[in-house]
């Protein structure tokens, strides 16, 4: 049996992360039609494709091969976007995870800057080292989106180079073409100090507060 990925509720102090479901349609709905010129070089549903959104994301979560997140601010309660774990990989043993992606992220644009990303991002790769004892976590994304390698490179991740023609491209225009992607990784090892980074940038949040260990 293989590794089947399942969403936990990972909560900070800016967001929650829960399993996205149909009961966050209306407000991802109205998320994803706030100021769109952020989303160049990533698929973000609009108003009217949320439906299949979700569906599609339920039917790749009953795979095993995914487990989405809705991301809920918690000082309004409203989910402002979605992310996910991607990919399980396990070689070592059938029944646990050696690695695994953070991808399928997006954010409506009022929640942008405002901490949320870099939180989500610590919950999940502490989930991911602590938890399930993950030797790495990657992410990836177009290789001429600078402003998603930037978010990526400030939480710790290292970037490891240029997959070419990896995947299909989301960028209007640009159907049925294929984009290089930049890969970048967390690995157990350099977890420490990411943690203890990622810690120090949240604890700076308004609101945040500093993290104890069990």
């Amino acid at each position: 049996m293989t590794f089947a990925l399942k969403a936990p509720v990972l909560e900070g102090t800016s967001v929650r992360l829960e399993p996205l479901g149909p009961r966050h349609a209306a407000d991802l709905a109205l998320a994803a039609e706030e100021e769109r010129g952020t989303y160049g070089f990533t698929w973000v549903p609009r108003a009217g494709e949320v439906g299949s959104y979700l569906e599609v994301q339920a039917a790749r979560a009953a795979t095993g091969r995914l487990a989405p997140f809705a991301q809920i601010s918690l000082a309004t309660g409203r989910a402002v976007g979605a992310t996910a774990y991607w990919d399980p990989r396990s070689w070592l043993t059938e029944d646990a995870l050696d690695a695994v992606e953070v991808g399928f992220t997006w954010l409506a644009r009022s929640a942008q800057g405002t901490g949320i990303n870099t939180e989500a991002k610590f919950l999940l790769f502490r989930h991911a080292f602590e938890v399930w004892g993950v030797s790495r976590v990657d992410l990836k994304t177009d290789a001429r989106n600078s402003r998603s390698r930037a978010a990526i490179e400030s939480v710790g991740a290292r970037f490891e180079g240029v997959l070419r023609n990896w995947s299909v491209s989301r960028v209007p225009g640009e159907e049925g073409r294929l984009r290089d992607s930049a890969v970048y990784s967390v690995t157990a090892a350099e977890w420490p100090q990411c943690r203890a980074r990622l810690e120090t940038r949240v604890a700076s949040l308004p609101g945040g507060r500093e993290f104890h260990r069990a």
